[in-house]
């Protein structure tokens, strides 16, 4: 086995491991399957749930695709060659319980051939409330994780997520952050793939446990329709950056990749309201003034 087949095979791993647990926290809901092939070579596995106790709507998608580089990737790039092999997990969870954030996670691994081959991804929430006792348990379990790696992992791309989960048209961030990494190789990691691997491998790992620690905080919480009303604003904006800003959309559509699996980060409803204008001292005030780059939440 070479090692992007031992890449997608523990991914795929992380798929499943991470279905049965969604599937457990959120007791009623089920993901129904779909194996799809990309035209020019590849597929993957798109999973959704939609309707459960917990999880409005849930995707978690493995793919491993190849062929041929559209010339716009090889100009951003900066690379010759036309050969590339990509796989990744991708993740996108819009719960019912408005108290209950949505959460995003992201591992993949490009390569063009021995030489240009490199890791990214990452993990953020996007409460629709913040809480802060919730953002100190986030950044601090991914902190953990990183300081294992390397004692500037976590700052770096703290700071990286901060900058990239940013809606510049509104100046404001898309929720509290998380992490966020690209073209991370043994040149600017100074680990070496194999490690790179294990640390992908962590982020990965780290999203159910995360995730049912915030579910089984909030999940209970009571909420009114004031409380759904803000929810499916909050998603507009998450909707927003996700067709205007994400390099995964973009990524996915730019090299022919199957529609459905790279908009099921949509959610089922939201809403956009001309000149929102937050009643002072209400909690959705307080989020709006959370929503900025640079916050120390683990202090």
């Amino acid at each position: 086995m070479d090692f992007k087949e031992k890449v997608a095979e523990s991914y795929r791993q992380i798929q499943d491991q991470i279905c049965n647990g969604l599937e457990k926290v959120d007791g009623l809901g089920k993901f129904e399957e779909e194996i799809w092939e990309r035209e020019g070579g590849g597929g993957g596995r798109t999973r959704i749930m939609q309707g459960g106790d917990v999880i409005d709507r849930g995707g978690v998608n493995f793919s491993a695709v190849h062929g041929k580089l559209p010339d716009q990737i090889k100009n951003s790039f900066g690379v010759d060659e036309d050969e590339f092999f990509a796989t990744g997990v991708s993740i996108v969870i819009h719960p019912i319980n408005p108290w209950v954030p949505i959460i995003h996670m992201n591992i993949r691994y490009f390569e063009l051939n021995e030489k240009v081959r490199w890791f990214g991804g990452g993990i953020d929430v996007t409460p629709h409330y913040v809480i802060k006792d919730d953002a100190q348990f986030f950044h601090s379990y991914l902190k953990n994780i990183c300081d294992q790696f390397s004692p500037i992992f976590y700052n770096d791309f703290k700071s990286w997520a901060d900058r990239y989960f940013y809606i510049n048209h509104r100046k404001e961030t898309r929720g509290i952050g998380g992490i966020f990494y690209d073209r991370l190789d043994p040149k600017k990691s100074g680990l070496t793939y194999d490690e790179i691997l294990t640390f992908s491998e962590q982020v990965g790992n780290s999203f159910l446990p995360i995730y049912t620690e915030l579910i089984k905080r909030n999940q209970d919480k009571p909420f009114t329709e004031e409380h759904k009303a803000w929810q499916t604003f909050r998603r507009g904006r998450y909707v927003e950056f996700n067709l205007v800003y994400d390099a995964g959309t973009k990524f996915g559509l730019e090299t022919n990749g199957r529609i459905e699996s790279i908009l099921m980060s949509l959610p089922p409803q939201a809403t956009w309201l001309y000149n929102f204008k937050a009643d002072p001292g209400s909690e959705e005030e307080k989020t709006l003034d959370l929503l900025k780059q640079g916050i120390d939440w683990i202090s």
